[in-house]
């Protein structure tokens, strides 16, 4: 018997007919299978909603179909839950993974960062211009180096300390702040600490993390000054979910860009600060968007 499974935002607006031209969208996967896309879009014609944009992949080696639909309604538009309550019987023919939310609602999300701020402060910066579909509802770290930036925001600081001993403390903490602020997401914006497989678990696909894309080369302390050393001439850097295995986590966005011989190891760490910013500001908007869906250890983004 097939079965569907559906993923809903934590947070939503209370239950209500939305306003004519309301829109929304939906992403689903599931096992490849020839009349999807007739199924789904028969669904949104019954329903007076037409397709803005249509993304789909079917991956011919795995067998699986994914597909996200940006809709409007017209006339006297249904609310989001019923939309999904009426979704929820085709989601069970093709035994989906799906979710379907409106569109442009602000993402909850908790940053974590350390001492280097490049990236925490491009994400303050996007999610208060709106580049960002997102909320930045409070900012963790393991230093107070950046309080006074995140407090000029008038966001939430909290420092939480991390040392060997106090580490299963301090994660629980975490999680007690993500209960607390009702994170959907959160985003480790070069935060300098090894997740617990515990914590890892407990966020499974609602975590990005950032790293320099030398991995697994030149670990450890001052990756862009063992670069020089060995005269790369690309620098990049990977945005990807965080799991249990240490920067191996399903690669959401990557940046590269090309340096020479002429670059001084502070060169490329400003070169290497750029990229990073752009990739996890790709990959927390994708992930914003519902255009990311997870396939194993890979990713689809529909984008």
């Amino acid at each position: 018997m097939k079965t569907a499974t559906a993923t809903y935002p934590i947070t939503t607006a209370p239950d209500r007919a939305e306003e004519a031209g309301a829109e929304f969208v939906l992403t689903l996967d599931c096992a490849e299978s020839p009349g999807i896309i007739s199924s789904v879009s028969k669904f949104l014609l019954d329903h007076g909603c037409n397709i803005i944009d249509i993304k789909q992949f079917g991956d011919r080696q795995e067998q699986h179909f994914f597909m996200r639909v940006h809709f409007v309604s017209s006339g006297n538009a249904p609310s989001a839950e019923a939309l999904r309550q009426d979704f929820t019987p085709v989601a069970g023919e093709w035994a989906m993974n799906w979710r379907l939310e409106p569109h442009g609602r602000k993402q909850r999300i908790l940053v974590m960062v350390s001492k280097y701020g490049h990236c925490l402060n491009d994400l303050l910066f996007r999610a208060r211009t709106g580049e960002l579909p997102v909320e930045i509802v409070a900012v963790v770290s393991n230093h107070r180096d950046h309080e006074d930036l995140v407090g000029w925001h008038g966001i939430p600081f909290h420092h939480v300390p991390v040392s060997q001993a106090t580490k299963p403390e301090a994660e629980a903490t975490l999680l007690s702040l993500v209960d607390t602020y009702q994170v959907e997401l959160v985003v480790l914006a070069r935060y300098m600490q090894v997740l617990s497989d515990n914590l890892t678990a407990r966020l499974a696909g609602k975590a990005i993390n950032i790293h320099h894309s030398f991995l697994p080369s030149f670990k450890g302390a001052k990756p862009y000054h063992q670069a020089y050393e060995r005269g790369v001439k690309t620098v990049g850097a990977t945005a990807h979910y965080v799991n249990s295995e240490l920067d191996e986590g399903p690669i959401i966005a990557q940046q590269v860009i090309e340096v020479d011989h002429t670059y001084t190891p502070a060169d490329l760490v400003t070169v290497g600060r750029d990229a990073e910013c752009k990739a996890l500001t790709n990959a927390v908007r994708w992930h914003s968007e519902g255009r990311i869906i997870l396939s194993g250890n890979r990713t689809v983004v529909l984008r």
